[in-house]
């Protein structure tokens, strides 16, 4: 049985630019269904929520929120109702006019770029890998999207936007422990587990709860200390003792100098590629 076409969502403010992608995507990519196309970040957010795409390009520089903005938002997007919460993230395609933004990290799979405009040549390699990547997660072969590494990806997108300002992460926390709010060092938190209302934040020695959602504070904690394992956990990366399997075969880490044993969703499985 043929699998469905993949369908993609286009951001970009400039409509000379989307109708342009549009048409070398329907060279290089015919089979791909551009689904929406949205002028600005916030605009690309709520139409990757409401059509789920396989792939989204993001103009890096978009007014509302940049492309990198809108990236941290869809990254953090909760499932569809009914669907599985381990729903796997969409590609993303980063469409800029600077070649400084080509970085690294976008080399290493985590995200991929093109340049304005739409270079043939360029846009063919990318769409090469994105297919390649979405055949991968259709046979099971690949775990993707790294969603640590592509948070870290977006902090040095923001670091490159913002020259000169160094990246502020979040060093204490304000929470509250039984009748009293405590001042915790960040730096002393084992992990971060959220539930609909408020998240736990757990050190070697103090169990509090503070209102701040993951998806929030993935942008406000040191992307290199902290790894998202799924999508309600943040975890000290000095703090993973060891990663196992259950009788189900899904991922467990053990906290060092705690009992507790923390789920790896299957959207981050690949932080620990071997297991």
């Amino acid at each position: 049985m043929n699998s469905p076409a993949p369908r993609a969502v286009i951001a970009d403010d400039e409509r000379l630019m989307r109708e342009q992608l549009r048409a070398r995507l329907a060279e290089a990519w015919p089979e791909l269904e551009i689904v929406a196309e949205a002028r600005n970040g916030l605009e690309a957010v709520e139409l990757v929520r409401e059509h789920r795409p396989e792939v989204v390009f993001l103009d890096i520089r978009m007014p509302g929120a940049t492309g990198v903005e809108a990236a941290r938002q869809i990254a953090q997007l909760p499932p569809p109702d009914g669907a599985d919460d381990e729903a796997l993230l969409p590609e993303i395609v980063f469409i800029t006019a600077y070649d400084q933004y080509a970085v690294e990290a976008f080399e290493q799979g985590v995200a991929d770029y093109v340049l304005k405009p739409a270079e043939r040549e360029r846009l063919a390699l990318t769409v090469q890998r994105i297919r390649q990547r979405l055949a991968a997660r259709a046979d099971g072969s690949l775990d993707a999207p790294p969603g640590p590494h592509l948070q870290a990806l977006l902090h040095q997108l923001t670091a490159r936007l913002n020259p000169g300002q160094a990246p502020q992460h979040l060093q204490w926390i304000q929470a509250t422990v039984g009748p009293s709010i405590q001042m915790i060092p960040v730096d002393e938190v084992l992990f971060f587990i959220s539930d609909e209302k408020y998240t736990r934040v757990q050190t070697a020695q103090v169990e509090a709860l503070i209102r701040k959602p993951i998806k929030e504070l993935v942008d406000e904690v040191d992307p290199r200390a902290f790894w998202q394992i799924h999508r309600s956990t943040l975890v000290a990366v000095k703090a993973i003792a060891g990663v196992t399997r259950d009788f189900r075969g899904r991922q467990i880490v053990s906290v060092r100098g705690h009992g507790e044993k923390l789920e790896v969703s299957r959207s981050y499985a690949g932080l620990f590629k071997g297991m």
